[in-house]
């Protein structure tokens, strides 16, 4: 029997709620993103004192803050991975945070690869300058990946977000002969295009959690 009640629109719809959803974004995104901004942020602040003459530590106490960094962002990472699994331990969701995700898993990989690239190619040259593209080509790919997830999302911070991470390459990749410009660019570009987005994803991803 023909549920008369059913129609064209309605079935339109209840497709797109499939594809599009409102599933919230994974947490291990958002602590990568928030995280990563405020603590490689502060680092960049804390580079930008020591070419200034503001900051005078031993070169321990430099390597110390500097693996500090790291190890604080990868503790807060693996909570977030946990917290992931046992929210979502099937990784399911509507197919456009799937898509997004998968774009930004994508974007990471790339990341790994430039690393490699980047930093034997600035030991085999020795020019410290030569790495120092590799943080433009970093927010090159950032940008692609917030343009897919504009495309899909529609949310105009998104592509805020994208548009900033284009101009922000562009500036870096020109800087690398200018630290404290660089420097500075990086600082504002990963407290306003990292943390920021990345606070706007934890507070939607907690939502979700408190929802589901």
């Amino acid at each position: 029997m023909t549920d008369k009640s059913r129609t064209p629109e309605a079935d339109l719809a209840f497709m797109r709620s499939i594809v599009e959803g409102g599933g919230r974004p994974p947490m291990t995104l958002a602590v990568c993103y928030l995280a990563g901004g405020l603590l490689y942020g502060l680092q960049c602040l804390f580079h930008v004192g020591q070419v200034l003459g503001l900051i005078r530590w031993p070169d321990l106490a430099n390597l110390a803050f500097v693996v500090g960094i790291s190890v604080a962002f990868l503790a807060v990472l693996t909570w977030a991975i946990l917290k992931d699994r046992k929210i979502c331990p099937a990784n399911r969701g509507p197919l456009a945070t799937r898509v997004t995700s998968a774009a930004f898993s994508a974007t990471g990989m790339a990341n790994a690869a430039v690393v490699i690239v980047f930093a034997v190619g600035a030991i085999r040259d020795r020019d410290f300058a030569v790495w120092l593209y590799y943080a433009a080509i970093v927010f090159a790919l950032q940008s692609a990946a917030w343009y897919v997830a504009w495309v899909l999302k529609k949310k105009g911070w998104m592509l805020a977000v994208s548009l900033g991470g284009w101009v922000t390459a562009v500036a870096l990749g020109l800087l690398v002969r200018q630290p404290v410009a660089y420097l500075g660019v990086c600082t504002v570009a990963l407290f306003l295009l990292f943390a920021l987005p990345g606070w706007a994803l934890f507070r939607d991803a907690r939502a979700g959690a408190r929802a589901a």
